[in-house]
C-alpha cells in the first residue's frame, strides 16, 4: 500500500477506530474508579480518555461511514467494558452474558466484513 492510497487510509481509519474504542473502555471504567468524579486522579484520567476517544473517532469517520464507525466504536467499547467489569470489578458473569458479548463482537466483525 502506498502512503495516501485509499487502502492505507482505510487501514488507518480502522486503526483509529479500534484505539478510540479502547479509550472508550478506559473512560467507562474510569467512571467506576472516579467514584462519581470525587477522586481526582481517576477523574482526570477519565476526562483525558474521553477526549482521546472522541478525537480518534472523529478521525475515523473522515474515511468510514458514521453509522458503521459508531456501531463498531460502541460495540467494541461495550464488549471490552463488560469483560473488564467481570475481571476487575467482580461483576456477575454467566455463559449467557458472554454469549451476548460474543454476539456484539460478531456484529462488529460483520459490519467490517460487509463493507463500508
Amino acid at each position: 500500500m502506498r502512503p495516501g492510497s485509499h487502502a492505507s487510509m482505510m487501514v488507518s481509519a480502522w486503526l483509529y477506530l479500534v484505539v478510540a474504542a479502547v479509550f472508550e473502555t478506559g473512560w467507562a471504567l474510569g467512571l467506576e474508579l472516579s467514584d462519581g468524579f470525587t477522586k481526582l486522579v481517576p477523574s482526570v484520567a477519565t476526562v483525558i480518555s474521553m477526549a482521546i476517544s472522541v478525537v480518534l473517532l472523529a478521525r475515523a469517520v473522515q474515511s468510514l461511514p458514521i453509522g458503521t464507525a459508531y456501531a463498531v466504536w460502541t460495540g467494541i467499547g461495550a464488549a471490552l467494558t463488560a469483560i473488564l467489569g467481570v475481571v476487575l470489578f467482580d461483576e456477575a458473569s454467566s455463559i449467557a452474558r458472554f454469549g451476548f458479548i460474543g454476539l456484539i463482537v460478531a456484529g462488529v466483525v460483520g459490519l467490517e466484513v460487509t463493507g463500508h
